[in-house]
């Protein structure tokens, strides 16, 4: 009896996990999305604490952002400390745990089915610190994002649920993170939607909505309603203002463009020593900083100082054009630092130059320069991330001004637009990742990760070895198999599956064969000698008991039945875990040049068992009824 609740525990998970993995999972998803969403909002807590504690052990005042009360010999040596305590954990660890942030979240959502490795995890909260507190130019948002996705994915890992939930986890956790760093919601959601899933689904949207209200619950009840960047009340003074908006869009454009060129010089830079690389990014940040501590850290009090109008024009200039090129110069240099906060005070710096040419070219009909600063800002992220919707919405929830959305899309289009057509510039993170068309914006690859293996495969099937006798042939159809798997005499893994069907027929061809043969031809020699009935009947009674003998003596002597002799289909095999989506399933029959595969269930190598088999035609036919 006391094992009893764990039993029911378990059959009651075991459900959820094949409800999951069907593509109308809708109830379980928000379910998953709710606990993404706390989980995510309680790690971003923490990692502000932590950056918080960074600044009481090391700034003036204990903000992790009071580089300007420094010394200039101190503030210019902290970049270098932090380059170097970053290359000696680098160092220490293998190429394949260095990546992080948001590129490494699109990587792994793309091309591992949203599993994260825990050493990249690890080393995510050591770089995402040290970059912000030790004084380099980044952000906190990349951190976020990883930490949450990662663990909320980590969470379905422990779990053991399909991989198609585990790509919603990511969603999820992707959103929170945002929310919570923002207290931005909707803008969490539509930047986890348009830069990370890249699709747009009622199925995807709904938990990742929840997720993200939970993420910024989470985050209210700690630091309260506001959001992270106050802003003042702004409003578009006249439609005037318009052409020299689009005039400001377009310049903002050119520095967007400017700023991935310069990432993406990485490549170029590999041929040298990782410990030159490092030393040169911390060294231009360090002589910057020395005149203008502005562009360390993430700047959002300059940012807010910007929107306040307090912000000398050289420094504007310092932070709009030394920030860019001192954080795109950074990632540049391999350190794998946060970019999208840098990338927000940069087109605030940016948007307030523009505003301050405005007011000089129209003193009178000119708005504000904050407003320029806003609209600077969210061109700027749409056209760095290619992402206009979630620039948009981040603008609307920090403003909470519905009138700047008229002016803000005309900025965001035309920014975009300007980095994609005359820089020729992707999305910051998309260009990091391979060439072609990137998987995740594949409607097929989509479609085929929303549902895994279990909602689409065939359980009825039966397992034997190749050689079997005619007597177990048909006991093995007794339970109606749409397949039987033959297995190797060796390791009991199936190589071939046969049409059950195609069993079924030749069995019953061989049984009409033998009904023939089994014919006395003594009884039509008498119906032709004209015998009479009684004895024609008792001596066909024998001869049929004679037959019957000779049958029962012939199959106990019979040769066992080579089901690789049968005419029929048979496929050729190869494994896929249950957990597994369409789509992994898919690449796995591409890459093995095969039309089937078998569906092992359970963990431990010695104690898998099959539950199914999925072939090339019955992924194609669910891809035409769903699409």
């Amino acid at each position: 009896m006391p094992r009893l609740p764990r039993l029911d525990a378990g059959h009651g998970l075991e459900r959820f996990r094949q409800q999951l993995a069907n593509v109308d999972a809708l109830p379980q998803l928000c379910v998953l999305g709710v606990v993404s969403g706390l989980l995510t909002g309680a790690l971003m807590v923490g990692f502000r604490s932590l950056l918080e504690l960074g600044g009481l052990w090391l700034l003036p005042g204990g903000s992790p952002e009071a580089f300007e009360a420094l010394p200039p010999v101190l503030r210019s040596l902290m970049p270098l400390a932090a380059v170097a305590l970053i290359g000696l954990w680098m160092w220490a660890t293998p190429s394949t745990g260095r990546q992080i942030g948001v590129v490494h979240v699109i990587d792994r959502l793309a091309y591992h089915q949203g599993r994260f490795p825990l050493r990249n995890w690890l080393t995510q909260w050591v770089v995402g610190l040290v970059s912000v507190v030790g004084g380099l130019s980044a952000g906190r948002e990349g951190p976020a994002i990883h930490l949450g996705a990662a663990a909320s994915s980590g969470l379905g890992q422990r779990l053991r649920l399909p991989h198609n939930s585990l790509r919603v986890l990511v969603a999820c956790g992707t959103a929170a993170g945002i929310a919570a760093s923002f207290n931005t919601p909707i803008a969490g959601v539509i930047f986890a939607m348009e830069v990370v899933m890249m699709e747009y689904t009622i199925i995807g949207f709904m938990p990742v909505i929840l997720a993200s209200t939970m993420g910024a619950v989470v985050a209210q009840l700690v630091y309260g309603p506001d959001p992270a960047i106050g802003v003042p009340d702004l409003h578009l003074n006249s439609l005037l203002d318009l052409p020299w908006i689009i005039v400001s869009a377009l310049a903002i454009g050119l520095l967007a463009g400017l700023f991935v060129r310069v990432s993406r010089l990485g490549p170029r830079l590999e041929g040298l020593p990782m410990a030159l690389r490092f030393l040169l990014a911390g060294g231009m940040v360090a002589s910057v900083a020395w005149w203008y501590p502005q562009v360390q850290g993430m700047g959002y009090d300059t940012l807010q100082a910007t929107l306040s109008g307090s912000v000398a024009v050289d420094v504007l200039l310092a932070v709009a054009i030394g920030k860019l090129l001192l954080t795109a110069g950074t990632v540049a240099c391999g350190i794998p630092v946060s970019i999208i906060g840098p990338v927000l005070v940069v087109g605030g710096a940016a948007g307030a130059l523009c505003g301050l040419a405005g007011q000089w070219l129209l003193p009178i009909e000119a708005s504000d320069p904050a407003l320029y600063a806003m609209l600077g800002m969210a061109a700027m992220m749409g056209a760095v991330l290619q992402a206009p919707l979630a620039a948009l919405m981040a603008l609307l929830e920090l403003t909470h001004n519905p009138n700047i959305i008229l002016p803000g899309m005309l900025a965001v289009v035309v920014s975009c637009l300007t980095s994609r057509q005359l820089c020729r510039c992707g999305g910051f993170f998309i260009s990091a990742t391979r060439q072609g068309l990137h998987p995740l914006q594949q409607p097929l690859m989509q479609a085929l990760s929303r549902v895994s293996v279990p909602a689409v495969m065939e359980r009825r099937l039966v397992r034997t070895q190749r050689m079997v006798s005619r007597e177990k042939a048909r006991a093995l159809l007794e339970s109606e198999p749409v397949w039987v798997l033959i297995e190797r005499s060796s390791d009991d893994k199936p190589v071939l599956a046969l049409k059950a069907a195609d069993l079924a027929r030749w069995l019953t061809e061989q049984a009409a064969e033998e009904e023939e043969s089994d014919v006395p031809a003594e009884e039509v020699a008498a119906e032709s000698a004209g015998e009479e009935k009684p004895a024609r009947k008792r001596k066909l009674k024998e001869k049929v008991r004679e037959k019957a003998r000779d049958k029962t003596r012939d199959k106990e002597e019979a040769p066992p039945v080579d089901l690789l002799e049968i005419p029929g289909v048979r496929l050729e095999l190869a494994p896929i875990g249950l957990q597994a989506t369409l789509s992994e399933a898919f690449n796995k029959l591409n890459d093995s040049m095969l039309d089937a595969l078998y569906v092992e269930h359970g963990h431990r190598p010695k104690q898998k068992r099959i539950s199914g088999i999925i072939t090339r035609g019955a992924i194609e036919r669910f891809y035409r009824v769903e699409n």
